[in-house]
């Protein structure tokens, strides 16, 4: 069977390493990016300045964009080039009702389309091991088969739009756990213990989690240099409250946890979202954790 070449737009923090690993798997990358020259970083790529370029060389199409306003402008632009031969992934993290839309849109052009937002961060796409949560067809999954699993390991929760509802329901869970996490290496500071043997102690326990490995050691270490952003993560709590909203259910826990977002946001938008902690320090004047300098 002949591998599809690969349209990659939006070459950013996440889009980079994940054409990356396309073109280690042996698939053909066509790169866009609204600043040309990050399309032209990714080597061994073929760079394209028009986007409806980019796409008329490619039967596969993923998208790794900034928020659902971005993508649909980029669907349109992208709209000469479409036909039935396109099956279009979004890989981006946007509202179920934008996935919606674009899955319509695309139809109406005669293209296919998978809605496949992605959890792990740099560190997942990096390794090839993100977690792909996919909402469409059975046909259309099978046929991105190859292309996820050069990423990471994908999983059909349903149909069109259900891949962000996922995605909505892990950013639901890791906004919250950091926000504990900074809640539980604070308090064992502040009542005199010492917060990273806390840390070591409940690794193993019912406590234990991915948030508290990686995110509890940045947070002892200040070390706030993006993986995951504040603004994403916003934006993401955002989403969360308006499709819960929708779906006519009250989530209190998040809506505390979107307030402290927000209540960093404009100072430190593209710090990792691991930076919950400020925001905690921030209602709780005089505690800090650790002594080393903030790194961003």
């Amino acid at each position: 069977m002949t591998t599809p070449a690969i349209a990659f737009l939006g070459i950013g923090l996440m889009g980079k390493p994940m054409a990356e690993r396309l073109l280690q798997a042996g698939f053909v990358v066509h790169a866009w990016n609204r600043t040309a020259a990050k399309a032209r970083a990714v080597d061994g790529a073929i760079a394209h300045a028009d986007v409806a370029d980019a796409v008329a060389s490619a039967g596969i199409v993923i998208s790794m964009l900034e928020d659902g306003a971005v993508v649909a402008a980029t669907i349109a632009a992208a709209a000469p080039a479409l036909n039935a031969t396109n099956l279009w992934v979004d890989m981006s993290s946007i509202r179920q009702d934008e996935a919606l839309a674009n899955h319509a849109t695309l139809e109406q052009y005669g293209a296919r389309h998978l809605d496949a937002p992605v959890s792990g961060g740099v560190a997942g796409a990096e390794a090839g091991t993100l977690a792909i949560m996919a909402g469409g067809s059975a046909t259309d999954f099978a046929a991105a088969d190859a292309v996820f699993k050069a990423m990471g390991t994908a999983v059909l929760v349903g149909p069109a739009g259900s891949g962000q509802v996922a995605k909505l329901c892990n950013q639901l869970i890791v906004g919250a756990t950091l926000n504990i996490v900074a809640e539980a290496l604070l308090l064992a500071q502040a009542a005199g213990a010492d917060p990273a043997a806390v840390r070591q102690a409940i690794r193993g326990g019912f406590a234990g989690s991915k948030i508290l490995e990686m995110h509890g050691q940045r947070m002892l270490d200040r070390n706030f240099v993006p993986g995951g952003k504040v603004a994403t993560q916003l934006k993401d709590q955002r989403n969360i409250l308006a499709a819960a909203a929708d779906a006519g259910i009250a989530l209190p826990v998040t809506a505390l946890v979107t307030e402290h977002y927000q209540s960093i946001a404009d100072d430190v938008p593209h710090a990792d979202h691991a930076a919950a902690l400020i925001a905690l320090e921030r209602i709780n004047p005089g505690q800090r954790l650790g002594d080393g300098p903030d790194r961003f």
